[in-house]
């Protein structure tokens, strides 16, 4: 299958390259309902210069290939294990990790149901694609935003405990769209 276009989308401090660079499992960790971070799972050392208590390293990449009868896609939503790391290594700001992670997930699926609902065009599809890329950049972006902003970075318990009921609901809602 000849690939024709590779979009990504990365989370916190990664950068593309060095986490497409990263291949083996043991460095790139799948999301998956089933399965929750831990602080094992964060290998990086903390950033001497960050005011953060951990960073939550993600990519969320979609690759596609066209062919006579139309397009097949492949998406991914992964953490970097290598890319990650905790400073403050609690229960609580683990929960709040996690809730960046679970917010990529939300916009894997949320791609996942763009892409399934784009009736191909031969002349238009790489422009049409580059645009549903940029909503779900802006959007997961404005999310990951949000999200810090008003839990002030997981220190507001009260805002915290919302955001994650919020975040529950969303992988509900585009629960349809996780078998991508």
């Amino acid at each position: 299958m000849k690939y024709l276009g590779f979009l990504i989308l990365s989370f916190f401090l990664c950068s593309p390259p060095a986490l497409l660079s990263q291949t083996s499992n043991e460095e790139l960790l799948d999301w998956d309902a089933g399965r929750r971070l831990t602080w094992a799972d964060y290998k990086a050392k903390p950033d001497p210069g960050s005011d953060a208590a951990a960073s939550t390293a993600s990519v969320l990449a979609v690759s596609y290939s066209i062919s006579s009868t139309g397009f097949t896609y492949r998406i991914e939503c992964r953490f970097s294990k290598t890319r990650s790391w905790g400073l403050h290594k609690t229960d609580y700001i683990l929960s709040h990790e996690q809730g960046h992670f679970d917010i990529a997930e939300i916009f894997a699926r949320k791609l996942h149901k763009k892409l399934s609902e784009y009736q191909f065009n031969r002349r238009t599809y790489q422009k049409d694609l580059d645009k549903i890329y940029e909503e779900i950049v802006q959007g997961k972006d404005k999310m990951q935003n949000d999200y810090d902003r008003e839990t002030n970075h997981s220190i507001n318990k009260d805002k915290q405990a919302e955001w994650l009921q919020k975040i529950r609901l969303l992988l509900e809602e585009y629960k349809a769209y996780a078998d991508y």
